[in-house]
């Protein structure tokens, strides 16, 4: 009989903590939020599908990106805050055009999302018109998907003659978040593949001054002052005069540069840390990303009675995301001179003294496919590694959130 009932209360036991067990994941709507939920790392993602953009990803209630007060001022300008897509080409061009299976491509910059003389950034960031696809959870994570129609926007055609499909995912699972992206080639060529991403980071404790960067890249793009590579190359520590794995943010004045030479473990990730108080963050990138591109401005003193902490604007160019229409300019190219080429990073301009910062400063690591002017540096053979998708074939690769010590 006490055999019997020891049975017994083993298997309630069992049966109670199934249900509970079975929750770590949860995937819910919240009028125009799906927010996907680990709840064993109290990590949560909140996600507009609408724009298929991570308005917020948090553990233990710290923010990991950069992020708006509000989710109606995220909507109105997200080109700074939460997991922007920089598609269908990443960074910047050296004209007004981009070559292609040896076809030159103009912009129509009348069209108003393209501008010159150095286009950035794409254009599909901010756009509203992704489908919900799903949002799940079950004993392996919680995700949402989202899919972009490329091909059914005539505008988006005219300007990338590539219909094509965007699909993403967002999934945590383990305590990480991983962001998937497959491109979906439904014209009749070959299409290139020059993405990205453009999440800026922060840690909860310091500022950029007291946070360390580890960056897994062996080589360092030379650039002109208007963030166009020259084609020259240099390892990484001769640009920082550091230690790969222990840049000190607080010796550099801008950094706007990308790295390639992406140095893997055994699943073939590459990792970037962002190190500062205890806390580490981590971005690892799949295999099919070949560069990482570093965004940090320096710290500014805030004006008296002012409040900063907004990024600066991208150095020597246009801004990287979002902005008014400018008027038509040439068509280009613009010209790169080596002689030009920065080879060192800028060294920081210390504050002055008794001077209040106005923010705390951020890290941006960008994932991105191909390295800045990957198309037209191919067509002129100084690009040698420039993906594409086959007609009626897919391209898909993730990069992955993690944390230590939140």
């Amino acid at each position: 009989m006490r055999l019997l009932r020891f049975s017994l209360a083993a298997m309630f036991l069992l049966f109670c903590a199934g249900p509970a067990a079975a929750q770590r994941y949860t995937a819910t709507q919240q009028g125009e939020i799906i927010e996907i939920v680990d709840t064993t790392a109290d990590m949560r993602v909140e996600v507009v599908p609408s724009m298929s953009n991570a308005w917020r990803i948090r553990v233990k209630g710290h923010d990991l990106v950069r992020t708006s007060a509000t989710l109606e001022a995220f909507k109105a300008n997200p080109g700074y805050n939460g997991m922007p897509l920089l598609a269908p080409f990443a960074n910047r061009l050296d004209q007004t055009a981009f070559y292609a299976n040896g076809q030159k491509y103009n912009f129509d910059l009348e069209l108003g999302s393209v501008r010159g003389p150095i286009p950035s950034t794409g254009f599909v960031n901010g756009t509203k018109d992704w489908q919900l696809v799903e949002f799940k959870a079950d004993d392996t994570g919680a995700w949402v998907i989202c899919r972009l129609d490329f091909y059914k926007n005539p505008r988006f055609l005219q300007q990338w003659p590539f219909a094509h499909t965007i699909t993403m995912t967002y999934k945590v699972s383990d305590g990480a978040l991983e962001v998937r992206t497959r491109l979906d080639n439904m014209s009749a060529e070959p299409m290139p593949v020059v993405f990205g991403y453009h999440p800026i980071y922060e840690l909860p404790d310091g500022t950029r001054n007291d946070w360390t960067v580890s960056v897994d890249a062996a080589t360092h793009w030379i650039e002109i002052p208007q963030r166009l590579p020259t084609g020259e190359t240099q390892p990484i520590e001769k640009f920082f005069n550091a230690d790969r794995t222990a840049i000190q943010l607080k010796n550099y004045a801008l950094i706007d540069d990308v790295f390639t030479g992406l140095i893997r473990d055994a699943n073939g990730r590459a990792t970037m840390k962002l190190m500062g108080g205890g806390k580490e963050l981590q971005v690892s990138l799949g295999p099919k990303y070949g560069t990482v591109l570093l965004w940090s401005t320096p710290l500014t003193a805030a004006a008296p009675g002012g409040r900063g902490g907004a990024p600066g604007a991208r150095g020597g160019g246009p801004g990287r995301a979002g902005g008014a229409a400018q008027a038509p300019a040439p068509s280009g190219p613009f010209p790169v001179d080596p002689a030009q080429g920065v080879r060192v990073a800028p060294s920081a301009v210390p504050l002055p003294e008794g001077a209040t910062p106005s923010g705390k400063g951020f890290i941006a690591f960008e994932p991105m496919v191909a390295i800045t002017n990957a198309l037209n540096l191919a067509h002129t053979g100084v690009y040698k590694d420039l993906q594409s998708v086959a007609p009626g074939a897919s391209w898909e690769e993730s990069f992955w959130i993690t944390t230590k010590g939140y």
